[in-house]
């Protein structure tokens, strides 16, 4: 990395957009994370085109030098950040329309904004993703799902950029969606947008649905601190929370990283919590509740960049 690709990258999204050495704890929801070499906002998909083929033609590829987010809402960044280029989509990425009873939401379109516009059109299918802290993107990716919804029952079809800035749109029934996993998970594509497609509702009642599960979160999840959301999958048969509780883990901490008193699926950063304070906490629980139950856990929680117990 030197001038001349920062000269590069300044030329296809504008100087303003192209951030070096910019801390991911400013990005990310457990309020962690060190220096990416460079973070670039993203606005069009003709920008993003244009990247891609500087990123084939610098031999750089997406996963390993580029990494795409959304708002951070499921990412543990390394103190030693990352070294490459994080791509943070933005502007049109954002958009979120409706023609008959399909939404149309960019990539970076926040979840509870689409849930909203549902609502205020009386559509209902969509009110499980209200709460979910995070972007269309990032939910597509982990098939995000809460309180009986998830992804999967609602998506239609996904448009999608390859490496080489080929795009392309995968129908529903062939996104691969399992629990908290899809065709996207782990594969060189970037997210462009989605057709949810919904069913008529009243407008009433889906609000009444959606105040609900909010009281029900802030009543059971520790809202008040950063965090990840619910750190680990649920085993098949299980709660992971229970298991952690039941291996004496409630309020157990390293450093400002502590397993919430208030629920304990939920790993939460006290104040002044590092990455490695988070993952080597998240290491110590998925050991204990080994030792004690014999059930291993599986983070939700992506990692990104190098990290040491």
């Amino acid at each position: 990395m030197n001038s001349d690709f920062y000269e590069k990258l300044s030329t296809i999204v504008s100087a303003e957009n192209v951030i070096e050495n910019e801390m991911m704890s400013r990005h990310t929801t457990f309020r962690t994370g060190g220096p990416a070499d460079y973070f670039v906002r993203v606005n069009t998909i003709e920008e993003l085109s244009s990247l891609m083929a500087l990123f084939k033609e610098l031999h750089m590829e997406l996963l390993k030098d580029v990494y795409v987010v959304g708002n951070g809402s499921n990412l543990l960044v390394s103190d030693k950040g990352f070294k490459g280029v994080i791509l943070c989509l933005d502007g049109d990425f954002c958009d979120v329309s409706l023609k008959d009873k399909v939404v149309t939401a960019g990539a970076a379109a926040i979840n509870a904004k689409v849930a909203n516009l549902a609502r205020d059109n009386g559509l209902t299918g969509f009110e499980f993703a209200h709460g979910i802290p995070g972007t269309i993107g990032g939910a597509l990716i982990m098939n995000a799902g809460a309180y009986g919804g998830e992804m999967k029952q609602v998506v239609r079809k996904v448009r999608v950029m390859e490496s080489d800035g080929t795009i392309k749109t995968v129908e529903g029934q062939d996104l691969e969606f399992g629990y908290r996993t899809s065709l996207f998970k782990g594969k060189p594509l970037v997210i462009l947008d989605t057709e949810i497609e919904l069913t008529d509702g009243d407008s009433a009642e889906i609000d009444a649905v959606m105040k609900d599960l909010m009281e029900r979160r802030r009543t059971k999840q520790p809202l008040e601190y950063p965090s990840a959301g619910s750190t680990f999958k649920r085993p098949e048969g299980y709660f992971a929370g229970k298991l952690i509780e039941e291996a004496g883990l409630r309020g157990y901490s390293n450093g400002d990283a502590q397993v919430s008193e208030k629920h304990c699926g939920f790993v939460i950063n006290k104040g002044k919590a590092t990455s490695s304070d988070i993952y080597k906490l998240i290491c110590d629980v998925q050991n204990k509740v080994k030792e004690n139950s014999g059930i291993e856990l599986q983070p939700e929680v992506i990692k990104l960049g190098d990290f040491e117990v």
